[in-house]
C-alpha cells in the first residue's frame, strides 16, 4: 500500500470505527420495532432525509462513471445521464409524487399496493411483485456498487477488485443492518461531510492545475479524440470510443431518454424512496426532494474537476496515444482472458509480476519502467479505460496525506448509497412478504432476525455476479434501460388510470422483470450482438405494457371502496374522473388548481436541474459565455419554481414536544438532537 502513508492509514481507520461505532449505538434504538427500524418513527426532519437523499445518490460507481463520461464527452457527458444519474424523476418527486406516496402513510412502496388495490389475490400479487421485483433491483444495484467499490480499492491496496469490495461492502453490512434507517440518516450526516470535503479538494486542485482555455481544450480532444469536448449542447453526431457506439447519435438517445423514460415514464412513477414514506409530512416531501436536488449540485464540478486532471494524467502517462492499443495487444498476446475477466488479469500482472516476466519485459518495451501505474487504465479495446481514471489520479495527481481523506470521501460515496438500498430491500422483504404472507404474526425479534438473515444472503448473491459483468457502465444501462424499463409502465399506471388493478400491475411487473432478465442472460451468451440501452427500452417497455394491460381485463376491478378512499387521500390527477367529481366541489376546485400548478412546474424544474448542474462545469472549463446564460436560466426557473411550487405548499404540520429520555438513545433522545 506504497500508495498511502501513515496519516492515509489513520484516516481510513477513524472513519471505519466511527461507521461501526454508529452502527452499534443505534442498534437498541432501531430495534424497538419494525416502524422504528425502517421509517425512524417518522421522527426525522425533512433537512435530514434531503440530506440523506444526497448521500443515498452519490455512489462511488456511478461516480466513477460519470467522470469516464465526461472525461470522454466533456460536460455534454451529463446528458448521456438522462438515463438515471442525472436523477430526473426528483423533479416529479419534489412536486407531486413524493407526497402522494406520503399521504398513504405506508411504510413501502409494496405495501402501497394493498393501499392502492385492496386486499383481494390481485392486490396481493401485485404486493407480492413489487417486492420481488425491487429486491431484484437491489441485487443488480449491490452487484454494480461491488464491481465499482473493487475496481476503485483494488488501486490502493495489494488485493484484488472482488477482495475489496468484499471486505469493504462485508464492513459496512454489519453497520448497516444493525442500525437501520436511524443508523443510515446520520451516518449519511457524517458521510456527506466528508464527501463535501473531497468535492472542495479536488475542484482546488484543478482549477489549480488548469491552463487557458485554448490550450487546456486542445489537449482534451488530442488526448479524448472528441473534437467536440468542449461543447455543451449534444450535438446530433458524436465521436465516441469503443464500447460506447450507442451514444454516437447523442442528440437523439437525449431526447429519447428525456421525454419518453425519465420524466413521463420513469418520473410521473416515482416518489417510492424511503425518505418520502419516513417524512413527516407532504410539505417535508417537496423540501427534502428540493434540498436533494440542490445538494446534488455539488456532484458535477467535482466530477468534472476529476476529468480535468484525468486528462493531465493520460496526457503525461501516453505522450503517444498509440502506446494504448501496443501495450493492450502484447497483453492479448500472453494473457487469454475475454473482456468480463480483464479487470482481474490486470491485478494478477500487477500484484505477481515475477509470474509474468516475459510479459513484463514487452510492456517495458511499450510503456517503460513505470509501466505498473499505467496498466491500471488500459482498456480492453485498446483504449484508456476511463472508468479507472479516479484512483490513478488520487494516485499520481493527489498530495500524500490528503490521498486518505478524499478516499474516505469516496467511499462514504459509495456506503451511502449502499445503506439506503439495502434498508429499502429489506423493509420489502420483512414487511411485505415475509410478515404479510409467511409469518403474519411474527415478533419483531424473529423480524430482525429474518431481515439479518435476509441482507446477509441478498448481499452474497450479489457478490456471486459481480464480476460477470464486462464494465459498471454496462450493468448500469441494464439496471436503468432494462430492468427499469420492465418496471416503467405499471409503475406509471397505477397513478392515472382508475380501472388498472393489481392483476395488471403484477403481471405488468413479473413480465418485464423476466423480459429484462431474458436480456441480460442474451446478452451475456452473446457479446457481439448485446442489445443496446436504447433497444432494451423499446422492447421491454412495450412488453411491460401490453402484459400490464392485459391483466387488467382479464382480472376484476378493484373495488370501489378501496378506489374512492385511494383518491380522496392521493388526489392524483390523470383518468379518474367519475372519482373526481364525486369529491365535495371546494375539494375539487382545490384539486384542479393544485393539478395545474403541478404541471406548469415541471417543466420550469427541469430548466432548474439542468442550468443548476451544467453552469458550474462550463465556468470550470472556461466557457464563460455558456456559463452566464446557464446562471440567467437558472435564476428565471428559480421565480418560477417560488410561483407555481413554493408557496402552494401546504402549511406545516403541528409537532409534538417530547421530553429526552437520558436513559440511552431513544425516539425523544434523537429529536432533541435534530429540533
Amino acid at each position: 500500500m506504497s500508495t498511502l502513508n501513515s496519516l492515509d492509514y489513520t484516516i481510513i481507520a477513524l472513519y471505519i470505527v466511527g461507521l461501526v461505532a454508529l452502527g452499534l449505538w443505534f442498534r437498541r434504538i432501531a430495534s424497538r420495532n419494525m416502524n422504528s427500524y425502517f421509517l425512524a418513527e417518522k421522527s426525522l426532519p425533512w433537512w435530514m432525509l434531503g440530506i440523506s437523499g444526497m448521500g443515498y445518490s452519490l455512489d462511488l460507481a456511478g461516480t466513477m462513471l460519470i467522470i469516464s463520461l465526461l472525461y470522454i464527452f466533456g460536460p455534454r457527458g451529463l446528458f448521456i445521464e438522462f438515463r438515471g444519474g442525472l436523477s430526473l424523476a426528483m423533479i416529479c418527486q419534489m412536486i407531486w409524487t413524493g407526497k402522494w406516496h406520503r399521504r398513504s402513510g405506508c411504510m413501502t412502496v409494496a405495501e402501497w399496493m394493498t393501499f392502492r388495490f385492496g386486499e383481494d389475490r390481485g392486490a396481493n400479487f401485485a404486493r407480492a411483485a413489487t417486492a420481488v421485483v425491487f429486491i431484484v433491483l437491489t441485487a443488480a444495484m449491490l452487484t454494480y456498487l461491488a464491481v465499482g467499490t473493487g475496481m476503485f480499492l483494488s488501486q490502493f491496496v495489494p488485493f484484488t477488485p472482488f477482495q475489496c469490495s468484499l471486505v469493504l461492502i462485508g464492513a459496512a453490512a454489519v453497520s448497516t443492518v444493525m442500525s437501520g434507517l436511524y443508523g443510515v440518516v446520520f451516518a449519511d450526516l457524517f458521510q456527506c461531510a466528508l464527501i463535501v470535503v473531497g468535492i472542495a479538494i479536488v475542484t482546488v486542485l484543478a482549477l489549480m492545475r488548469m491552463d487557458d482555455t485554448t490550450t487546456f481544450v486542445a489537449i482534451a480532444q488530442s488526448v479524448t479524440g472528441t473534437s467536440q469536448w468542449a461543447d455543451s449542447f449534444p450535438g446530433w453526431t458524436a465521436t465516441v470510443p469503443p464500447d460506447y457506439e450507442q451514444y454516437k447519435h447523442l442528440f437523439l438517445y437525449t431526447m429519447v431518454f428525456l421525454v419518453i423514460n425519465k420524466l413521463i415514464i420513469g418520473g410521473f412513477g416515482t416518489g417510492h424512496e424511503p425518505q418520502f414514506f419516513a417524512a413527516r409530512d407532504e410539505r417535508e416531501c417537496g423540501l427534502l426532494a428540493c434540498l436533494w436536488s440542490v445538494l446534488m449540485l455539488a456532484r458535477w464540478p467535482f466530477m468534472i474537476a476529476f476529468a480535468i486532471l484525468g486528462i493531465y494524467l493520460v496526457q503525461s502517462f501516453f505522450p503517444n496515444m498509440d502506446e494504448v492499443a501496443q501495450a493492450v495487444a502484447v497483453i492479448k498476446e500472453h494473457v487469454v482472458t475475454d473482456q468480463a475477466g480483464w479487470r482481474e488479469a490486470l491485478s494478477q500482472i500487477k500484484l505477481h509480476p515475477d509470474q509474468y516476466a516475459d510479459l513484463v519485459a514487452s510492456l517495458q518495451g511499450v510503456l517503460g519502467d513505470q509501466w505498473a501505474d499505467r496498466l491500471e487504465l488500459l482498456g480492453y479495446e485498446g483504449t484508456v479505460n476511463a472508468e479507472r481514471l479516479v484512483p490513478a489520479i488520487i494516485i499520481h495527481a493527489i498530495p500524500a496525506g490528503v490521498r486518505g481523506l478524499l478516499l474516505v470521501a469516496l467511499m462514504a460515496a459509495s456506503l451511502s448509497t449502499f445503506n439506503v438500498t439495502v434498508n429499502k430491500a429489506s423493509a420489502m422483504w420483512t414487511n411485505d412478504l415475509y410478515q404479510r404472507f409467511m409469518r403474519p404474526r411474527a415478533t419483531t425479534r424473529e423480524l430482525l432476525a429474518s431481515t439479518y438473515i435476509f441482507c446477509a444472503l441478498l448481499i452474497g448473491l450479489s457478490f456471486t455476479v459481480a464480476y460477470k459483468v464486462s464494465n459498471i457502465n454496462a450493468i448500469w444501462g441494464w439496471i436503468t434501460m432494462g430492468l427499469a424499463s420492465g418496471m416503467g409502465m405499471p409503475m406509471l399506471l397505477r397513478f392515472y388510470w382508475w380501472r388498472f388493478n393489481g392483476a395488471g400491475f403484477a403481471a405488468g411487473m413479473f413480465g418485464g422483470m423476466f423480459a429484462a432478465l431474458a436480456v441480460i442472460v442474451y446478452n451475456t451468451a452473446y457479446p457481439d450482438n448485446e442489445l443496446s440501452e436504447v433497444t432494451q427500452f423499446l422492447l421491454l417497455t412495450p412488453i411491460s405494457a401490453i402484459l400490464a394491460i392485459a391483466g387488467t381485463y382479464l382480472g376484476s376491478p378493484t373495488p370501489q371502496p378501496v378506489l374512492e378512499r385511494f383518491y380522496r387521500m392521493t388526489r392524483p390527477f390523470g383518468f379518474w374522473g367519475d372519482y373526481q367529481r364525486r369529491l365535495p366541489a371546494d375539494v375539487r376546485v382545490a384539486c384542479r388548481r393544485e393539478h395545474r400548478n403541478d404541471l406548469i412546474a415541471l417543466p420550469i424544474a427541469f430548466v432548474w436541474m439542468i442550468t443548476m448542474y451544467l453552469a458550474p462545469m462550463q465556468f470550470m472549463i472556461g466557457r464563460y459565455g455558456a456559463g452566464w446564460i446557464s446562471t440567467g436560466l437558472f435564476v428565471l426557473s428559480c421565480a418560477g419554481l417560488y410561483v407555481f411550487w413554493y408557496r402552494n405548499l401546504p402549511s406545516p404540520s403541528p409537532r409534538t414536544e417530547t421530553v429526552p429520555n437520558a436513559a440511552g438513545p431513544t425516539v425523544e433522545d434523537v429529536q432533541k438532537v435534530v429540533s
